[in-house]
């Protein structure tokens, strides 16, 4: 599964993949438990094992199960 993050003040997404077996509403009450909590930061794990702190304040949105999709440029894209 994968996981789409938007950062505020950033042009850039992060994107995770996470582990085999992960579920959506997993996923979603990490989340939201971290932030309802007060937590400054939320803390995700990745299917390798590395960990990814992100500023609660900066999150701008999140994508849960976002598709994996080729992104083409160019005379081929449709």
């Amino acid at each position: 599964m994968e996981i789409r993050i938007g950062i505020s003040d950033s042009p850039r997404e992060i994107d995770l993949e996470m582990a085999e077996g992960t579920t959506q509403e997993s996923i979603i009450e990490a989340i939201e438990s971290s932030v309802s909590s007060g937590s400054q930061i939320v803390w995700l794990t990745d299917k390798k094992g590395r960990k990814l702190g992100i500023f609660a304040a900066k999150l701008a949105y999140i994508e849960v199960g976002a598709a994996k999709e080729d992104r083409r440029v160019g005379f081929g894209a449709p």
